[in-house]
């Protein structure tokens, strides 16, 4: 699995002009899977992304996790994170998985976040969607559960 995570003021999706998920402060993450990926690598993103120390303290340093305030979380599938550039100029999406084990696992990763008891908002799966975020800090991280280095 992949993610792009964003700390945010807050952030919501929007789907034929209808809010379908938003939170106030807290992350935002843009899921992607891949064809290789299983229940272990959901259930490591959702640890590794709810532990995450990016939220300040009040001296400033990023001591703190979603978890450690009470911060909310909006999960958006977003199987163009797998988009392989290198070659040509048109995207290969080649390792993104398939829709329906896309899906089971996005979900999976999606209830692990809310067994701990963090606020989670989502999009719709394959849907159309207007992601609205508002950037905190900038502070945007990419976490990838096969990446070794």
């Amino acid at each position: 699995m992949r993610a792009v995570v964003q700390r945010v003021a807050n952030g919501s999706v929007e789907i034929d002009g209808n809010i379908v998920g938003s939170i106030s402060k807290g992350l935002v993450v843009l899921l992607g899977v891949s064809e290789n990926d299983t229940n272990e690598d959901a259930a490591y993103m959702s640890e590794k992304i709810l532990n995450l120390r990016v939220f300040d303290d009040e001296e400033g340093k990023m001591n703190f996790s979603l978890l450690d305030i009470k911060g909310e979380l909006l999960v958006v599938s977003q199987f163009t994170i797998y988009g392989d550039c290198r070659k040509g100029r048109r995207p290969n999406y080649m390792a993104a998985a398939k829709p329906e084990k896309a899906d089971e696992l996005y979900n999976d990763f999606v209830k692990l976040c809310k067994a701990q008891n963090v606020k989670t908002e989502t999009g719709v799966f394959q849907a159309d969607m207007k992601v609205n975020i508002i950037n905190d800090g900038p502070v945007t991280l990419i976490v990838d559960s096969e990446k070794i280095i």
